[in-house]
């Protein structure tokens, strides 16, 4: 349902947002572009939408290209952006009746498909107050809903869940999931949350400077690294001493500092933890705590990407600075 061959964008300003990217997304699936803030997520879901054009590279959606096709691959897909897409002086019902105009919905069956979004996303008993008295996880539920007016063939959901809290974010995920299964719709969305990827996508593709770095389900990707992520908490540090101090021992790989925040693979967390503190508080590091995981998404980022999801969202907040 969408096909991305060597998309390539560079803005005026020479940010290179995409350089080379390539994906397929097979039909009803939940398919997760997962990357920190920067990577190029947003202007990759430009191009698939008609709102931005690459500067190489062909994407198609539902069979159509998106530069020749441009007005019909409008019509066969919804969109829900990162900023709302609501008017908010306009009530729940008026929203979804405007943009069922817009398609061409009328009579009958624009009230009926009104109705029937409102009472699918719980705004019905809402539909007659104005939007901007809605809470957060409302107005988001609202946006999605608008973008499904016109039943889409692919739905794109940009950083869906950003500002909600876990009780909203939990229910709008449960209708993400809904719409995949039971009426075989195909969603790309682009999200930063590890976990939301990890919940939601049966495949994903992690992105990092506007390129692949890696593609397979979530488990498929987890499975690729064996034994455990340790992670020590020191109580303070200095440049250089935690990774210096620990660096000797046997077993250790894929070593990182983010802060205060030592990281290692290791085969065994459980007989590595104890060698870990004792090499640090031998060079005076006191340790705050220390953890043992099993393989997550963040760890597959930084097998691929040579840094940790934390250090790329640091580090595009202070070139955005």
């Amino acid at each position: 349902m969408i096909e991305v061959s060597d998309l390539r964008k560079t803005y005026r300003n020479g940010v290179r947002a995409l350089d080379g990217l390539s994906f397929a997304v097979e039909h009803g699936t939940i398919f997760a572009l997962l990357g920190p803030n920067g990577a190029g997520k947003s202007t990759t879901v430009k191009i698939l939408t008609t709102l931005s054009r690459a500067d190489g590279g062909e994407a198609r959606v539902a069979g159509l290209d998106v530069v020749r096709d441009a007005d019909r691959v409008r019509r066969s897909i919804g969109v829900v952006g990162q900023k709302p897409g609501l008017d908010p002086e306009g009530t729940g019902r008026e929203n979804l009746e405007m943009q069922a105009e817009l398609y061409g919905i009328a009579g009958a069956a624009r009230r009926e498909r009104v109705d029937e979004l409102l009472d699918r996303f719980g705004l019905a008993d809402a539909a007659g107050r104005i939007a901007r008295t809605y809470s957060g996880g409302m107005q988001r539920r609202l946006d999605v809903a608008l973008g499904l007016v016109n039943r889409p063939k692919v739905l794109f959901l940009d950083e869906p869940t950003t500002g909600l809290d876990p009780e909203a974010r939990a229910e709008l995920w449960h209708e993400i999931e809904r719409l995949a299964r039971d009426e075989e719709m195909t969603i790309l969305l682009t999200t930063h949350y590890l976990e939301e990827a990890d919940r939601l996508a049966s495949r994903l593709v992690i992105v990092d400077r506007g390129r692949v770095v890696a593609e397979g389900s979530p488990d498929a990707l987890k499975s690729e690294l064996r034994g455990d992520t340790v992670q020590v908490e020191l109580v303070e540090t200095r440049n250089g001493d935690a990774e210096a101090a620990v660096r000797h021992l046997p077993g250790l790989s894929e070593l990182t500092l983010d802060g205060r925040v030592l990281r290692a693979r290791v085969d065994n967390g459980a007989a590595a933890i104890p060698s870990l503190i004792t090499a640090l508080e031998r060079d005076g590091l006191r340790v705050a705590s220390a953890t043992i995981a099993r393989p997550s998404l963040d760890d597959v980022y930084l097998r691929h990407a040579g840094r940790s999801f934390g250090q790329a969202d640091a580090g595009t907040a202070e070139v955005a600075a």
